[in-house]
């Protein structure tokens, strides 16, 4: 093996280089590790001897002959150039250099020769050496000895696998630390300069490529929202009309909000705030005491704390329904069975899902005047024709199959429910919700055999456009009184307000979950129609504000039912408007609504007299004055719902239920603050009490509720 021999790098610019001193002669930092006991000590001048047959590296041939100073001198002015800079090999070489102390490991000497290209890096050493100026570098022989020692290291580490840097470590340039080459002892000065730039340039380094990264980073998102901004307007779907209306019935509202506009409402608001204001002073017994309700309530039964209310027996009718429903495979025939018997008895076979052919069988004998089937997804088109193609539908006046998109395409009616041009002259009331294969042209055919149709319940029909609605305008204009189109996404209704406003007689209206209400064509319509309106389902119109309750108590004075679910733009405003407007609402529904106990209250006590049923699910601010206002001026209240009202304490709760003897069904879903104070202790034998924990109310709960 050839030993690599130091020797003397001729000068670039030709000038004779001084010898140096001995005390300029460089000591290893380490001990280098003996090769040979009797290793001769190597002369720059003499030519390699025969001693070491060891082959020069080539690696190291570039390198040798330089002091440290001005290898660290050489790498500094590389990292000062851009980091990752290709060279004219097309190598890419990473420029940084890390020294601790005055030593390096010998084994980044493999690095060195596997990342730095030898032709471009003598190219470039040559370069630094016309620009300094230096004199000419001079190599000892300690070094040389220190070179050889260290070559041995390297060659003998040749076969190890090199280490796999890091995506990190690549962008930071780290793995430059080992293009410097072994580094010896050097004389104080050069350790200061080494010492003193290195730092210097490696944070130069580390933060140019912080730079570079937040430069790129923020010229990347300038183009996305560039990106953005030019195609926005593809994207982009609104009425600019309907932006402006919207913003000028906001700026109105908040003008109407400042002003105290006298009426009943008001006043009770007034009272019941002037009311808070006095207590705020008064001293309690206790912080108990301060934080609860001031309503004072207490069971009345002396035994409610240790034995549960007697159940209560089921009615014959009821036992008799069971055993109907649990062996209705049995059941021959229905006649003489009455029509509301006959609607419980399929109620509760689908909800049971015992629903079946042999039964629908029964419901289409003979001549039937209701056929009512709240579920037929169990139904195939086969079945569905089977028991209608034969069908006797003259006397026919109730026909209900809600989920009808299984069995019902456009393709069966004609030859089952439409096969004849006076198939159904009675037929006044038709509910096919869910029917979602059912178009414009289905619809068509059913309508024109049924001229008589005054109730009409199209809701879930995705199907179903615009030019339904003008078609049931042509033909049902003079008779429709009720009209549900719940989730018609295809259904504009700024496209079916004409056609809305050819119902003269139209009572009941229900627009649940259509995005595009809105309170202009709200307002449009009601001015026209509004009068004759007694029930009208805005649930999820997110859109509405209290411009259009305003307008809907103005124009509705004839309103029973108002379902307001989910209208989460509301304020209090929106109840003064109904409790000045609507005097005889039965049923209000509220859900997720932002009313204030106070409102609440005031309304209850305006307006809630006539009130059969109540919803105040999930508004949260109902506490004590609501409960007060219930328990005094609700006397026909029959179904309460204050699910998830956490304010509603025992108290409150047991004084509604003791006050409101007509009351029957009372939800508390998610209201966990309920106790058996109250479960136990109310004096209301006729109520239910539905959602309480771990309460089976599933076997209670009906559609009948509602209804009763």
């Amino acid at each position: 093996m050839t030993i690599l021999r130091s020797r003397e790098i001729p000068s670039v610019s030709g000038k004779p280089r001084p010898k140096r001193q001995s005390s300029d002669i460089i000591q290893p930092s380490t001990p280098a590790r003996k090769q040979e006991p009797s290793a001769p000590s190597l002369d720059r001048s003499s030519p390699p001897t025969n001693t070491f047959r060891r082959r020069r590296s080539p690696r190291l041939e570039s390198l040798n002959g330089f002091t440290e100073k001005e290898v660290s001198t050489l790498v500094c002015s590389k990292r000062k150039s851009n980091v990752g800079e290709r060279l004219r090999s097309g190598k890419k070489v990473a420029n940084g250099i890390e020294t601790s102390g005055s030593e390096i490991d010998s084994r980044k000497m493999e690095d060195i020769g596997r990342s730095v290209d030898l032709v471009e890096e003598t190219n470039i050493v040559s370069k630094e050496l016309d620009n300094s100026g230096d004199d000419a570098l001079v190599r000892s022989e300690e070094k040389g000895k220190t070179v050889m020692a260290e070559v041995n290291d390297v060659e003998m580490k040749c076969d190890e696998k090199p280490r796999k840097y890091t995506r990190e470590e690549k962008a930071k340039g780290i793995q430059a630390e080992n293009l410097s080459p072994p580094i010896t002892t050097v004389g104080v000065e050069e350790m200061d300069i080494i010492d003193n730039s290195i730092p210097e340039e490696a944070s130069l380094t580390e933060s140019s490529v912080n730079a570079q990264n937040q430069n790129g980073n923020a010229s990347r998102n300038q183009q996305f929202r560039d990106f953005a901004e030019r195609n926005a307007s593809r994207f982009a779907r609104f009425d600019v009309e309907m932006e402006e209306e919207e913003e000028s019935s906001d700026k109105e509202e908040v003008g109407q909000q400042v002003e105290d506009w006298p009426g009943p409402f008001s006043t009770a608001m007034k009272i019941m705030k002037d009311r808070e204001e006095n207590t705020i002073g008064v001293p309690f017994s206790s912080d108990i005491e301060r934080s609860s309700s001031p309503i004072v309530w207490a069971p009345r039964r002396s035994d409610s704390f240790t034995s549960p209310p007697p159940p209560r027996a089921p009615s014959l009718q009821e036992l008799s329904m069971r055993v109907l429903v649990k062996n209705a495979d049995a059941i021959t025939s229905l006649d003489y069975v009455p029509d509301s018997l006959r609607v419980q008895l399929c109620q509760l076979l689908c909800d049971s899902r015992r629903m079946d052919v042999h039964f629908l069988d029964l419901l289409v004998r003979g001549s039937p005047t209701g056929i009512c089937v709240p579920d037929c997804s169990w139904l195939t088109e086969e079945q569905f024709t089977e028991c209608f193609k034969n069908c006797d539908t003259s006397n026919l006046m109730v026909l209900q199959l809600d989920q009808c998109g299984r069995c019902m395409p456009d393709y069966v009616l004609p030859s089952t429910l439409a096969r004849s041009p006076k198939s159904l002259p009675m037929l006044s009331s038709l509910s096919l919700s869910g029917a979602c294969r059912l178009s414009d042209v289905g619809l068509r055919a059913l309508v024109s055999v049924a001229p008589a149709i005054t109730s009409i319940n199209l809701s879930q029909c995705s199907l179903l456009t615009s030019s339904t609605i003008d078609m049931l305008s042509d033909s049902l204009g003079s008779v429709l009184r009720e009209l549900y189109l719940n989730e018609c996404q295809s259904i504009d209704l700024k496209l079916i307000l004409t056609a809305l406003k050819k119902f003269e007689k139209l009572e009941v209206l229900s627009l649940v979950d259509l995005p595009s209400v809105r309170g202009r064509l709200l307002r449009e319509f009601i001015t026209a129609r509004g009068q004759a309106l007694k029930q009208l389902t805005l649930s999820n119109s997110v859109k509405l504000t209290d411009s259009s309750i305003k307008d809907i108590s103005e124009n509705c004075p004839n309103l029973r039912v108002l379902d307001l679910a989910n209208v989460c733009k509301l304020t209090d405003c929106a109840l003064g408007y109904l409790a000045n407007g609507c005097q005889f609402l039965e049923k209000l529904i509220f859900c997720r609504n932002s009313f204030s106990d106070e409102a609440v209250a005031a309304f209850v006590e305006t307006s809630g007299g006539s009130l059969v049923e109540l919803s105040l699910n999930n508004v949260k601010k109902v506490g004590h004055n609501t409960a007060l206002a219930l328990a005094k001026f609700s006397e026909k209240l029959q179904i309460l719902d204050v699910s998830w009202c956490r304010d509603m304490s025992d108290n409150a709760l047991g004084y509604i239920v003791d006050s409101c003897s007509s009351l029957k069904v009372l939800k508390v879903f998610g209201c966990t603050q309920v106790t058996n104070a109250f479960v136990l202790g109310h004096s209301n034998p006729n109520v239910e009490i539905l959602g309480l924990k771990m309460d089976p109310f599933l076997n209670h709960l009906t559609k009948n509720h509602a209804d009763s």
